[in-house]
């Protein structure tokens, strides 16, 4: 007969729990980023389908063909429209229509605010991709011995180098906000102040995005900057 101060007779069945607990616990982190990852993709790739594929002609729809919905058709169209968009707009005949239909649309008030508002975007997201970050960097902000990760954009220059400089070089760096690294600081460092990472661009940001939870799993890398 046993009584409450007993020691506990079943340490065997309390470790095996535990065990199969942590277990569960490891094949629900395995599990959740790699099942999240193809349902957003799944779900990606069924609403890409069903803005594009209505504005396919019946005859090029290889669904009249099988008899068979398959997912991914209007994800391959999408793709491939833009590149032979781009393909003809290379080319003189391409630039000419390209002109003329501007000059037609500038010439309606309304649409052309609109339409040089979404060009300016297009062109600054799109069309200017040899305009990316060069490295990841740390830097001393906003106060000597608080370190930030930043991005350094290329070499100040004009009026900025100029007036700011010391006659050291002068680099532009950009001092992402967490977890939303679209916003953030322009700022501008003596390149003798700048200390580079090894780590990629989208490490660091995914350190920033994880507010330095993730880190990159390259050992030098973190003991760099927490040598820093």
């Amino acid at each position: 007969m046993s009584t409450p101060f007993d020691e506990d007779q079943h340490p065997q069945k309390k470790r095996r729990f535990a065990g199969i607990r942590a277990s569960f616990l490891t094949g629900i982190v395995v599990i959740a980023p790699v099942g999240l990852t193809i349902w957003f993709i799944w779900g990606l790739m069924g609403w890409v389908d069903s803005v594009v594929l209505p504005l396919v002609p019946a005859r090029f729809n290889p669904e009249q063909d099988i008899g068979i919905n398959l997912r991914g058709v209007g994800v391959i169209i999408f793709l491939i429209f833009p590149i032979l968009v781009g393909w003809i707009a290379k080319g003189l005949i391409g630039r000419s229509l390209i002109s003329f239909a501007e000059s037609l649309v500038v010439r309606m008030p309304v649409v052309r605010t609109i339409y040089s508002g979404v060009k300016q975007i297009a062109e600054t997201v799109f069309a200017q991709s040899e305009r990316s970050f060069e490295k990841a960097c740390l830097i001393e902000y906003p106060r000597k011995g608080i370190w930030a990760i930043g991005f350094i954009s290329t070499q100040a220059g004009g009026e900025v180098a100029s007036k700011a400089g010391d006659g050291s070089d002068l680099m532009s760096i950009f001092v992402p906000t967490t977890p939303n690294p679209t916003s953030g600081f322009l700022l501008f460092f003596p390149r003798e102040d700048i200390i580079e990472l090894d780590m990629t661009i989208e490490e660091a940001a995914k350190l920033v995005i994880s507010a330095g939870l993730v880190y990159p799993e390259h050992p030098e890398i973190v003991g760099k900057i927490k040598a820093a």
